[in-house]
C-alpha cells in the first residue's frame, strides 16, 4: 500500500493505522505547492485566453516554465543542497505538478483536430514535447554550471 495515501484523519485507509506527522507534513508540502502552482496556472490561463483555431499559448508556456523549474529544482535541490524532507514534494512535485498540465495539452490538441486544424495540433505537440524536453535539458546544464555559495 502506497505510505502516501491517506484519509482525513491521517490514518492509512483498510489499516486503522495512525499516519505519523511527518507523513502529514509531507502531504501539505505537496498541497502547498499544488495550490500554488495551480493559480500561476490558472492566472496565466486567464491572461492569455485562447480561441478554437489559435495556439494554445498559455498551456504551452506553462508546461515549457514548468519543465524548466523542474530541472532547476531537480538539480539544484538533489545535486547542489544539503538533503530536505519537504522542499522537493514542496516545489517539484506540488508546484510543477500543478503548473504543468499534460491534460489540457491533449484536450487543446484533439478540440485543434475537431476543428479543422489537425496540422496545428501535431505542431502543438511536437512543440511542445520538444519545447519541454529543451528546457529541462537548459535548466539542468545551467544549474550544474552556477557555483553556489
Amino acid at each position: 500500500m502506497d505510505d502516501a495515501l491517506l484519509d482525513i484523519r491521517g490514518a492509512q485507509p483498510g489499516t486503522g493505522r495512525r499516519s505519523h506527522p511527518a507523513e502529514r507534513r509531507l502531504l501539505l508540502a505537496v498541497c502547498a505547492g499544488g495550490v500554488a502552482g495551480g493559480l500561476c496556472r490558472a492566472g496565466l490561463a486567464r491572461s492569455l485566453p485562447v480561441g478554437v483555431h489559435g495556439w494554445p499559448w498559455a498551456t504551452f508556456a506553462v508546461n515549457v516554465a514548468g519543465t524548466f523549474l523542474l530541472g532547476y529544482f531537480a538539480t539544484r535541490l538533489q545535486e547542489r543542497l544539503p538533503p530536505s524532507t519537504y522542499k522537493r514534494p514542496l516545489l517539484g512535485t506540488g508546484f510543477c505538478g500543478a503548473l504543468t498540465t499534460f491534460s489540457t495539452l491533449q484536450l487543446e490538441a484533439l478540440e485543434l483536430v475537431r476543428n479543422g486544424r489537425a496540422l496545428l495540433a501535431v505542431s502543438y505537440l511536437a512543440a511542445s514535447i520538444v519545447a519541454g524536453l529543451l528546457a529541462v535539458h537548459l535548466a539542468t546544464a545551467l544549474t550544474r554550471r552556477v557555483r553556489f555559495r
